[in-house]
């Protein structure tokens, strides 16, 4: 075989390694996420019921970036404290290396059986639990053939001189092996794929473990680094967790790599296959730093607290709780954009309250403010959109698809809204301050009047996205006669003081027009939110009562 067709096929093993790694971990979050988050949410108690429940669940789950990114979402609601949460992802390291231990085994006979029972409960599967059971089977197969099609590849690579150079040159340098585990690891988004790709290279002679413990132990600061990269735009508060646990991994492999000359023997008195080495290796690395970092989880609590102090929310642009880790579990996703969405109704509310400012005799700086709000809500609706979309293209049932449409129109009205204010309100207060216009004292006090009408309906209807109460969106849409009639009298004594001739009054007239035309507009998307929350909840609540 030329060259060139080895490494497709290697190259071919490892993005069948990387997919069925993800196969596993989506079809594990599909069928079981609402119970690992439970599981997680439960784990506060001590810092060993974390760690083992962390171990529990990344055995499943075989991504500690996934766990990550669960204990992120709980840090961020203030439901587990951070040295809990930091003895969950020294559990989940751990569970990490269980797959490796299983895979490291000769299994490669069992590669078509997992493939037909994971296919036959997928294809006549109709629940989703075992369509989910059936891609996680699928996943498994996947991993054993990828394992052997590479240390099939391998093989014809043992009589390369140049190769087996350049591997010896690692031998001899094993920070340079550790760096380089760590970019393949975060190249990869998986330490997982990264050690079975060691564990296939070394079974295919490819590989010594003087060469395979130090991109093991970079394998692990890769994927401690993974998180952190990911969780760059959340809270401060959040991001303790992964830069704690990326510190204990340093921690360990600055302990660890010393030693690896006195360590490589020992490994190889438990065994002499090199892909059991290896798998050894891994795991009791993560052992070790579990044993040994567990009772300081509480000193690197408090050392990421220092790194990472309290972060004002206020002052961070753009998307905050939108995980991409999280999309893999409809519901922790739906939740995630809930989060976000609430954001932007934060930033409408607080839009609207600023605009009457704006038409006051100073109110430039407002106007400017009302300009990069409206930026920020188009940025946060945008990304919220794109979100919720890559969440629908998968399989979703009907109460998560319902409520990813709710989210979608929810946005949209907040997004117009926005758009109102910026592009029609915040330009007639640029038009009156501009041309030095005044409004009549009666006039400024009844576009005042709807103002304030306008802001307590946009506080209901957000209560009521909130709380899904049909009752506080029945009044809603009762207001909305009372407004009409509020703007219809506004509209009758604006006309009144034109007909007396008020100067003032007919200076601003196409302004006042333009402003209570505006806030109408308003009112109109703010009923709307009303008018889906009734439309869903009010028959599931009437059928609740007739129960």
């Amino acid at each position: 075989m030329a060259g060139h067709e080895i490494l497709l096929h290697i190259a071919g093993g490892v993005a069948l390694l990387l997919w069925s790694t993800r196969m596993v971990r989506t079809g594990l979050l599909r069928a079981f996420g609402t119970e690992l988050r439970h599981l997680i949410g439960r784990s506060t108690r001590s810092t060993p019921s974390a760690a083992l429940v962390g171990f529990g669940v990344t055995t499943a789950l075989q991504s500690s970036t996934a766990t990550t990114m669960l204990a992120v979402s709980f840090a961020g609601r203030g439901m587990i404290a951070l040295a809990p949460a930091l003895a969950l992802m020294l559990g989940a390291d751990l569970g990490s290396t269980m797959v490796v231990q299983f895979l490291s085994f000769d299994l490669y006979w069992l590669s078509p059986a997992l493939l037909l029972l994971g296919v036959l409960c997928f294809m006549t599967g109709g629940a989703p639990l075992r369509r989910q059971i059936g891609r996680v089977l699928v996943g498994l197969g996947l991993m054993v053939l990828a394992l052997d099609l590479t240390v099939g590849a391998t093989d014809q690579l043992r009589s390369s001189e140049t190769l087996e150079g350049l591997l010896s040159s690692l031998a001899d340098e094993a920070v340079l092996a550790v760096l380089l585990g760590a970019l393949l690891a975060w190249l990869f988004h998986s330490s997982v794929a990264l050690v079975l790709l060691i564990v296939g290279l070394a079974a295919g002679g490819l590989l010594q473990p003087a060469v395979a413990f130090p991109l093991v132990l970079g394998a692990n600061i890769g994927s401690g680094i993974i998180p952190m990269v990911l969780t760059l735009r959340s809270s401060n508060e959040s991001r303790r967790i992964p830069l704690g646990n990326l510190l204990f991994r340093v921690l360990g492999v600055a302990a660890v790599l010393p030693f690896l000359g006195l360590i490589t023997p020992l490994i190889g008195e438990l065994g002499s296959d090199p892909a059991r080495q290896i798998a050894n290796f891994h795991s009791l690395f993560c052992a070790a730093v579990l044993l040994i970092g567990l009772p300081f989880v509480h000193v690197m609590a408090k050392l990421t607290e220092r790194l990472l102090p309290a972060s004002e929310e206020e002052g961070e642009a753009g998307p905050r709780y939108l995980n991409k880790e999280a999309a893999q579990t409809p519901q922790l996703a739906l939740a995630c954009a809930k989060r976000e969405a609430l954001r932007m109704a934060d930033i409408t509310e607080q839009m609207l309250s600023k605009v009457t400012d704006a038409f006051e005799p100073q109110g430039q700086s407002v106007v400017d403010e009302l300009g990069e709000m409206d930026d920020q809500l188009d940025e946060l609706h945008e990304a919220i959109k794109l979100y919720l979309t890559e969440l629908s293209s998968e399989p979703l049932d009907e109460a998560s698809s319902r409520s990813c449409s709710e989210l979608l129109s929810f946005t949209t009205h907040l997004e117009h809204i926005g758009d109102i204010i910026s592009k029609n309100l915040r330009k007639s207060a640029q038009k009156k301050s501009r041309k030095k216009l005044s409004f009549s004292e009666e006039g400024w006090s009844e576009l005042l009047d709807l103002h304030a009408r306008v802001a307590d309906h946009l506080q209901l209807a957000l209560g009521s996205f909130v709380t899904r109460d049909p009752a506080t969106a029945q009044q809603l849409v009762n207001e909305k006669r009372e407004f009409r009639e509020l703007e219809q009298e506004a509209s009758e004594a604006h006309l009144n003081r034109l007909r007396r001739g008020r100067v003032e009054s007919i200076e601003t007239s196409g302004l006042h027009i333009d402003v209570v035309r505006d806030l109408k507009r308003i009112n109109s998307h703010i009923t709307a939110i009303a008018y889906e929350v009734l439309t869903t909840e009010e028959p599931r609540w009437l059928e609740r009562k007739r129960a």
